[in-house]
């Protein structure tokens, strides 16, 4: 076994122009009042990683371009196509009239484990939230679903850009390497 080099792993990398659109998931993450410029760049990079169609900011959630964001985003800002609307609202209305599935990921009393989502159900949203006070109760009624990871420790919720990471490639593993059902 031979580690790469950065130069061996840059042979395979796109370039944002030379990625077809088909190639993306069929996949569209919406943050709902995410405060932290890092959390967020960290989201753009694992969007960027897992290859999705659209990032979704809401709210208060701040918008590229930001220092900040880029620290952790690492230029997949430019790689991820976004939009930033004031309220998520209207951005959920019109993903709900294109197909999509609205899914929260959030501690609900109908929440669902993260591993029991179906490929059947794409196209989908995911939906995060505040760092505090999750995916707010207006999001949440207009969501089809909701998903949670099961936590073991004493602590009973995970980094919002972790547990996005986490549920994000648990959907690409299932879209790109499940047998369709």
């Amino acid at each position: 076994m031979k580690k790469l080099t950065h130069d061996e792993i840059g042979l395979n990398r796109h370039s944002p122009e030379s990625i077809p659109p088909s190639d993306r998931l069929p996949f569209v993450g919406l943050l709902d009042n995410v405060r932290s410029l890092y959390n967020v760049g960290s989201i753009f990079r694992t969007s960027d990683g897992a290859l999705i169609r659209k990032l979704i900011l809401t709210g208060f959630t701040p918008p590229p371009p930001r220092r900040e964001i880029e620290k952790t985003a690492l230029g997949s800002t430019r790689s991820i196509p976004w939009e930033y609307h004031s309220s998520p609202a209207e951005p959920l209305r019109q993903l709900k009239a294109e197909g999509f599935r609205l899914c929260s990921l959030e501690q609900t009393d109908s929440s669902i484990p993260y591993t029991k989502l179906k490929r059947e159900q794409f196209p989908l949203c995911l939906i995060v939230g505040n760092e505090i006070n999750g995916v707010s109760a207006d999001v949440l009624s207009l969501c089809d679903l909701s998903v949670e990871i099961p936590m073991f420790g004493i602590k009973h919720s995970l980094n919002v850009a972790v547990a996005y990471g986490i549920v994000l490639f648990e959907l690409s593993r299932i879209w790109r390497f499940a047998p369709p059902t």
